[in-house]
């Protein structure tokens, strides 16, 4: 049985969306993400768009909020908060009997300069989060030492 994960960040619009993906892209055998926001917004079309150039397709996701997640009635082994430092105080807590853990990634929706020097800082979040999925599913499942690369 999947152990199921739930990333959290203040609109669900990218990092929680990435990070979500990743995981199931890269330990879906072990996991089941999903992702939800405070705040939920639109998807941000970098996020989309770096995630297709990685190969995974994001642009039908929908963002949710927190709280339908916790109406749901749904547990999870996990729940992990992508929120950066700065807004770490605005970052939800999803009650539960859980383990909580908080990773923090620069916010996408903060990144300035031209398109193309936005898409290259939201690259490096890409990467950043893709890195520490990984790493995770290392530690949370040894036996799974052929992670998708």
């Amino acid at each position: 049985m999947k152990s199921k994960v739930l990333f959290i960040c203040i609109h669900n619009s990218a990092r929680s969306q990435m990070a979500e993906a990743w995981l199931n892209h890269s330990c879906g055998e072990f996991f089941e993400a999903q992702s939800a926001g405070l705040e939920p917004g639109t998807l941000n079309p970098l996020a989309v768009e770096v995630m297709r150039e990685a190969g995974i397709d994001i642009s039908g996701k929908k963002t949710q909020a927190v709280f339908d997640v916790f109406k749901s009635g749904q547990l999870f082994s996990h729940v992990v908060t992508v929120c950066d430092e700065s807004s770490a105080e605005k970052c939800p807590i999803f009650p539960g009997p859980t383990k909580r853990l908080h990773w923090s990634f620069a916010d996408p929706s903060r990144v300035t300069g031209t398109n193309e020097e936005k898409l290259g800082q939201v690259r490096e979040i890409r990467d950043e989060i893709r890195m520490k999925i990984e790493e995770w599913c290392e530690e949370a499942c040894p036996r799974a030492s052929g992670v998708s690369q």
